[in-house]
């Protein structure tokens, strides 16, 4: 095992907790420094942890109390502009193949779990602490005055990783796909199944919902971003957007109380290496990628067991993250393709939208095919 007494990790969302919890148990003392004040539990609205992230959770010990938490997936419904379901994808038989269904969850639920969990293994979380320099020998300097040093730096601090921006100088910026993403959370009586996850291919944008048991509808859209000629006012902006798709998706947004984000959605293109010296990324820090993957989340954690497991067994930091690197690349950037390939199809303009609803039986089964073997996937201790 590479000789670490102590690392110092930027970032206390998913990666951030999940790699200290690893490390952990490799006897290594962990300090996650975390730019947000408190644990994020209102913030974002919600995310799906894939079969292969709940198998990292499983592994932990956490997989069971996250499942509580959230909800399985048992469907993808496709619909398109006009009501008209042009697709299914069934998944009801993931939890007895992959061990885990696709676990719907909020965000910030996520996130308390995470840092609960993390703390009770001795993970020191810091709370207000925002990254502004390093130094040579793994010392952070934090917006007021705070220094910590660690024998290895992970960055964790997702697209817009100032770890990323400090210590590697020729790295990209994040680059936008051109869509915005908004969420949400409401209480009203729409033809959603439970447990379902709904896309609408709607005319000017995308929209998916999913219906908790307890009829409680989770919401995200997707859609450009806005013109001069678009109202200013995002709930009004949203309904315009919509105004041509099922009518029940604008008695969502009308039923919302609070819409969280506009955010715009980025992705960080070639970054040519993830490690620099005594510094290594991981999660959205290294390889951000559109949320149309349905992996983000999921990826992160995947990073953390195969980065802990490479300190573990290499003889060096260069050795470590050059296993890690290579076993973990050739897979996010495979997920990263099938993602872009799904940002295409959400507004493709009339045409491309005629040709989809017609091909969309054809093009499933590939789909399918492509989900369940990311899910499949189980890193190895």
């Amino acid at each position: 095992m590479v000789k670490i007494e102590n690392a110092l990790v930027i970032g206390g969302g998913i990666g951030g907790p999940v790699l200290g919890m690893w490390l952990r148990g490799l006897g290594v003392e962990v300090t996650i420094a975390e730019a947000r004040p408190s644990v994020a539990e209102a913030e974002g609205a919600f995310l799906g942890v894939a079969p292969n992230g709940m198998h990292v959770l499983s592994a932990l010990g956490l997989g069971e109390r996250v499942a509580e938490a959230g909800h399985p997936c048992e469907a993808f419904e496709f619909v398109n502009a006009k009501g008209k379901i042009i697709g299914r994808i069934d998944r009801r038989g993931d939890a007895a193949r992959f061990g885990h269904p696709l676990t719907m969850i909020r965000r910030g639920r996520l996130h308390a779990i995470l840092d609960e969990a993390a703390r009770a293994q001795g993970v020191t979380i810091l709370h207000g602490q925002r990254l502004v320099g390093f130094s040579d020998d793994g010392t952070a300097s934090f917006e007021h005055g705070q220094r910590l040093r660690g024998d290895v730096v992970f960055g964790c601090d997702g697209l817009r990783s100032t770890t990323r921006a400090l210590a590697f100088s020729s790295a990209p910026s994040p680059r936008p796909i051109g869509l915005l993403d908004v969420g949400g959370f409401a209480r009203v009586d729409v033809p959603i199944p439970p447990g379902v996850n709904v896309m609408v291919f709607g005319r000017r944008a995308f929209f998916g919902a999913f219906r908790a048991p307890d009829g409680e509808v989770w919401w995200f859209h997707n859609g450009p971003m806005p013109r001069e000629d678009e109202p200013a006012e995002l709930r009004a902006r949203l309904l315009a957007l919509h105004a041509d798709d099922p009518s029940w998706v604008g008695a969502l947004l009308e039923a919302t109380p609070e819409l969280l984000g506009p955010w715009p959605l980025h992705r960080v293109d070639g970054l040519p290496r993830w490690s620099e010296g005594r510094v290594c990324l991981l999660g959205d820090a290294a390889h951000a990628m559109s949320p149309s993957a349905g992996q983000g989340a999921s990826m992160a954690m995947e990073d953390a067991m195969v980065l802990a497991r490479s300190l573990r067994d290499a003889a060096s930091l260069d050795e470590a993250f050059a296993a890690y690197e290579q076993e973990r690349r050739p897979r996010v950037e495979a997920i990263a393709r099938a993602a872009s390939r799904n940002d295409s199809s959400k507004a493709p303009g009339p045409v491309g939208a005629w040709f989809r609803d017609r091909m969309m039986g054809l093009f499933l089964p590939r789909a399918a095919e492509e989900q369940s073997k990311a899910y499949a996937h189980r890193v190895a201790w």
